[in-house]
């Protein structure tokens, strides 16, 4: 059974850092191509991929969080992580972790990943 645990949100400044963490167990993320990833969601929006990384460390980001963000795992921990800094009020959403079901690389299409958190909020303020 796959179990998703996020934690780590809150509220911050624009500006200000982050670091979201998720603790994983029954995923077998050592198969190829498979990823984890970070999606969110805002009020009265889709829910949208953030960051993904495969089990070779192949990483794919939203344009909205390239530089800003950074997606990685801790094999040991089975923990996945992700550092958003420069953080903007639009950044505020629900940020859920998901793990593919069909493994199909770093990809942020909502209906490869099978696996859902019960997500962690995050608020910007300006």
């Amino acid at each position: 059974q796959v179990q998703l645990v996020e934690s780590g949100g809150g509220s911050v400044q624009a500006g200000g850092s982050l670091r979201l963490s998720c603790a994983h167990s029954g995923y077998t993320f050592s198969f190829r191509s498979c990823s984890m990833g970070w999606f969110r969601q805002a009020p009265g929006k889709e829910r949208g991929g953030v960051a993904a990384i495969d089990s070779d460390g192949r990483t794919n980001y939203a344009d909205s969080v390239k530089g800003r963000f950074t997606i990685s795992e801790d094999n040991a921990k089975n923990t996945l992580y992700l550092q958003m800094n420069s953080l903007k009020p639009e950044d505020t959403a629900m940020y859920y972790c998901a793990a593919q079901r069909y493994c199909s690389g770093p990809s942020l299409v909502l209906s490869a990943f099978g696996y859902w958190g019960q997500g962690t909020q995050v608020t910007v303020s300006s």
